[in-house]
């Protein structure tokens, strides 16, 4: 099954039994939190997933479900050393596998390399997409090489320093020599 709209929400098991593979390109404005990282920058920037779902077996011959998912976004953000915009390249390729309840997920999340998720029948793909972003983003955007020249200098050269002020407190120390 091939879809190309927004990423909808979906039974995780009966994708996984059937193996589905979606994929779609959206506006990032679709993404509410995306939307808002972008600081009104998004404009016509696309985002483009793909999903696998498959059916494996563990070595004790358990039913595992595995999701493998890929994202890939032009992400616009202010440069934090010129504050002009920066196209920050986001790729995120991972796997995920469901289990069956919370606790079994946070009890094998620890110890697993691959990220453990609770198998859902109301799987919200499109929170999933925009949580993974968020977190591949940068802590600071910036360019490489910033396209303007950047004024490193703290001092400006052309301000006039103040004439030297005389000591308030020389006035204590001719009281002091008085007595």
């Amino acid at each position: 099954m091939i879809q190309e709209n927004y990423p909808s929400r979906l039974d995780v098991k009966q994708a996984a039994h059937q193996a589905w593979q979606l994929q779609g390109q959206n506006l990032l404005s679709t993404y509410e939190r995306l939307t808002f990282e972008t600081q009104g920058l998004e404009g016509e920037n696309y985002l483009s997933w793909s999903v696998r779902m498959a059916l494996l077996h563990d070595p004790a011959g358990l039913e595992q479900i595995w999701m493998y998912l890929t994202v890939d976004v032009n992400f616009p953000q202010i440069c934090q050393r010129c504050l002009t915009p920066v196209a920050v390249a986001v790729h995120i390729d991972r796997a995920f596998r469901f289990v069956e309840s919370e606790s079994i997920a946070a009890q094998q999340d620890e110890q697993s390399e691959e990220d453990v998720l609770v198998l859902s029948r109301e799987f919200d793909l499109g929170a999933l997409i925009e949580d993974e972003v968020l977190m591949d983003l940068p802590l600071v955007a910036r360019h490489d090489t910033c396209p303007v020249e950047l004024k490193l200098a703290v001092a400006d050269t052309n301000f006039e320093e103040a004439p030297a002020q005389p000591n308030p407190f020389s006035v204590l120390t001719q009281l002091k020599s008085r007595h």
